[in-house]
């Protein structure tokens, strides 16, 4: 198993200095008193806790490296030449184009999106909030779901709290969901998060009684931390006024040995963290009926990468409380704004953990139980992914949610607009070789132009970014899903998947590829 090096990284701006490593401490195997760096540890020294964390924060993300025994790319997807399931087995019907890559979630009001998949949490981090616009219209004229995040209210600078510490207005809150709002067409939804402090401070009365917000998310935690949400920030006056709101900030603020030091220059930045979360089964249910009291038309639940024993508690529970959605996010964390070494020691992997939520999901189907509608997430990023993800957790995987892999092309759109304003020395050659305009650039530009008339001019160039990516994993999945006659999404089956090695066999329950089919196969020899 090839383990990335624990002492040194590029998301931490680190490195060894010699090229030969102790495989599991990382440390060079001749470290020499008089190294000028640049290991972990050399920073650690002088930086301290500002190694904890990928740099610089709040302007990347990043994803953990670590090299898992088994993960999505030890499954093959099947493709058969016999039949057709979804239309008429003839070649003039059964085209790739005609595949249905809709799907849907929810109990009684369900929502739907074209595409099997949304984006993950977009909460409170500053790549959320200077790209929003970005990432929230591309997601509606996508047509899938957004999830905004936790904390957007209580970091919100103009954040106005009535005598009861509740929210009275969210400026911020306000516009994340007017944005999306602006183009959404009936296809996926916004969902907004809820942890202890957003709770504390009434976001789903807010957002439920004032923007209109349909659905509320619960969260019980993510595949990248089991810690709370963190993010920094580079002001005295900012980080004793979030301590005021009620988050953990680190270190104090109000210390004046910590203001000292932030005066003379020696801490640069203060940490705001959300509290940690604890459940239990009574709690849980009375939440769930709390926010279905409040207005909320839907409930979901997104959980992290916890073991077994807490993943049955939140299928179960989800089942009993008659949940729209529950997202399991499996290791290693892809973010930027988390602990780096936990992001990458941290947790069930994403393969292991979806293959504990179908084991348990068929084990409640099969006593009868409802099973809640299911989602993935962690280290999603192309068409074969959501392929696999869906036949892995058939039938009760609706979607999957990716998190970095949908902010990338908004991010990438938004800054072809600043190069093509000539910013940042222009266009580089990796885009301008497509043409000088964003009608040239973007393939997508026209067909949007042709939904939307003279309005497609007003969208972020990010936006457009999002749809383009988006189309390319739409139609590779119709591709994989053609090749696998499947056409419709509710038809995949765990029979459209083999392991190659027996390792990935024994921890997902899909056969070994020579064993995959044996059974028709000697019987078609043998006849």
């Amino acid at each position: 198993m090839n383990l990335h090096q624990p002492n040194a990284n590029e998301a931490l701006r680190t490195k060894n200095r010699s090229r030969s490593v102790a495989p599991q401490s990382g440390i060079c195997s001749r470290c020499v008193d008089g190294c000028k760096g640049n290991c972990d540890m050399f920073n650690a020294t002088f930086r301290s806790r500002e190694l904890l964390y990928p740099g610089p924060f709040g302007g990347i993300t990043a994803g953990a490296d670590k090299d898992y025994p088994v993960d999505y790319s030890h499954l093959n997807i099947m493709g058969y030449a016999l039949g057709a399931e979804g239309t008429k087995a003839d070649p003039d019907h059964a085209t790739f184009p005609a595949v249905n890559t809709e799907t849907s979630f929810g109990v009684t009001e369900k929502v739907k999106m074209k595409i099997p998949m949304f984006t993950g949490a977009l909460g409170s981090t500053e790549i959320a909030r200077k790209n929003w616009e970005h990432f929230a219209i591309g997601a509606a004229i996508t047509g899938i779901t957004l999830v905004c995040g936790e904390n957007v209210c209580g970091i919100d600078p103009q954040l106005e709290i009535d005598k009861n510490g509740k929210i009275k207005k969210s400026p911020d809150m306000r516009r994340r969901v007017e944005e999306y709002r602006r183009y959404h067409e009936g296809y996926g939804d916004i969902l907004v998060q809820m942890n202890v402090e957003d709770t504390r401070l009434g976001v789903a009365e807010y957002v439920l009684d004032k923007l209109g917000v349909e659905t509320i998310e619960l969260k019980w935690g993510q595949g990248a931390k089991c810690i709370g949400g963190e993010i920094k920030v580079n002001s005295l006056k900012r980080a004793l006024e979030l301590k005021r709101r009620g988050y953990i900030v680190t270190p104090d603020p109000e210390s004046k040995v910590n203001q000292a030091a932030f005066k003379s220059g020696a801490i640069k930045e203060f940490e705001r963290h959300s509290r940690l979360g604890f459940i239990d089964q009574e709690g849980f249910m009375k939440e769930v009926e709390r926010l279905r009291k409040l207005g909320a038309k839907r409930v979901t639940l997104k959980t992290g990468a916890y073991p077994m024993r807490e993943v049955a508690m939140a299928i179960r529970w989800s089942s009993e409380a008659e949940i729209d959605l529950l997202t399991f996010d499996g290791a290693p964390g892809g973010t930027g704004m988390s602990p780096w070494r936990m992001m990458a020691e941290w947790g069930v992997p994403s393969i292991y953990l979806h293959s504990m939520v179908y084991e348990l999901c068929r084990r409640l189907a099969d006593k009868g139980a409802r099973v809640p509608d299911i989602a993935f997430a962690g280290g999603f990023s192309s068409e074969d992914h959501i392929f696999k993800a869906l036949a892995l957790g058939a039938p009760f995987c609706k979607a999957v949610c990716m998190g970095r892999a949908l902010m990338i092309p908004g991010m990438v759109g938004k800054n072809i607009g600043r190069w093509l304003a000539g910013k940042d020395g222009g266009l580089p050659k990796t885009v301008s070789k497509y043409g000088s305009t964003k009608k040239q650039i973007f393939v997508c530009y026209e067909e949007l132009k042709d939904n939307y008339g003279k309005e497609v001019d007003k969208f972020p160039l990010g936006a457009i970014g999002i749809y383009s990516a988006g189309e390319k994993l739409r139609v590779g999945l119709q591709q994989l899903m053609a090749g696998a006659r499947k056409w419709r999404v509710d038809l995949f089956s765990r029979k459209d998947l083999a392991a190659l090695t027996e390792e990935a066999s024994r921890v997902t329950g899909i056969p070994y590829i020579m064993d995959a089919y044996r059974e028709e196969a000697l019987e078609i020899i043998d006849a």
